[in-house]
């Protein structure tokens, strides 16, 4: 079966039109998740490692050149949507992913954009809140210029270690597609445990803060002697008898 299929499929990487097509895919979905641009690389990737074509350095800067200006779509509609609005979304894992970008986009932009061009979700979801927060739009861009080199460069590499093993372009296109779906599975799932134990600890540091601290019970101090009025020691004098010139009576 695959004799039949691989030339048809050779001869149509070997159109210039297929540089065309994976930049368009690369940069729909880097505001479009739905759109398969991690398959359809590897894809011709492992075709291109087979057989020759195309040449595998184009298809390097194409999908590279297609994931940075999708990213850059992706940061300008969340400039323009904002923050709050992109925080209230109705399905949980979209709002999740949101969430998780906005609290981490202060404090490690850099490595946030690098990684979360792994996830197709992520990615939207990082590449929105930092335009929603405002980043420097020359940060974003020089950041998201080295994710997407390094995620093409990525997807490439599992393509030709699949193409080394697996001589088939089909066979090592196909394993390759499963290769780089499981990468972005295992990068959200290591990124979703950090982040919930992250805002465990939080939480628990909130709580302990929270709680009102335990007082010691106040000594009462006894109470003051009253000072005792001493007993008088002054006499009365004694009263004296007028002189009425009448006999005492026993």
């Amino acid at each position: 079966m695959f004799d039949q299929i691989t030339p048809l499929v050779v001869e149509l990487a070997a159109s210039p039109l297929v540089y065309v097509v994976l930049v368009a895919l690369c940069f729909v979905d880097g505001f479009f998740p739905p759109v398969p641009s991690e398959s359809a690389l590897v894809a011709i990737a492992a075709v291109a490692a087979t057989s020759g074509q195309p040449v595998l350095a184009g298809v390097l800067v194409a999908a590279a050149l297609g994931a940075i200006a999708g990213d850059s779509v992706a940061y300008w509609i969340g400039r323009r949507i904002g923050l709050a609005r992109l925080a209230r979304s109705k399905r949980p894992r979209i709002a999740a992913a949101f969430g998780f970008a906005e609290r981490q986009m202060q404090r490690r932009s850099a490595s946030l954009i690098l990684i979360g061009r792994y996830i197709p979700v992520g990615r939207v979801a990082v590449n929105m809140t930092a335009g929603a927060t405002r980043l420097p739009y020359r940060r974003f861009l020089a950041i998201s210029s080295l994710a997407g080199l390094a995620w093409s460069a990525t997807s490439i590499g599992i393509a030709l270690a699949a193409s080394s093993v697996l001589h088939e372009p089909i066979v090592a296109a196909l394993v390759s597609m499963v290769v780089a779906a499981g990468l972005g599975i295992a990068v959200d799932r290591v990124i979703g445990s950090i982040s919930r134990r992250r805002d465990a600890r939080a939480a628990a540091a909130a709580t302990a803060e929270a709680a009102p601290a335990v007082v010691a019970p106040a000594t009462t101090a006894p109470p003051a002697a009253v000072p005792t009025a001493a007993p008088s020691t002054t006499t009365r004098p004694a009263p004296r008898l007028a002189h009425t010139g009448e006999t005492a009576r026993p």
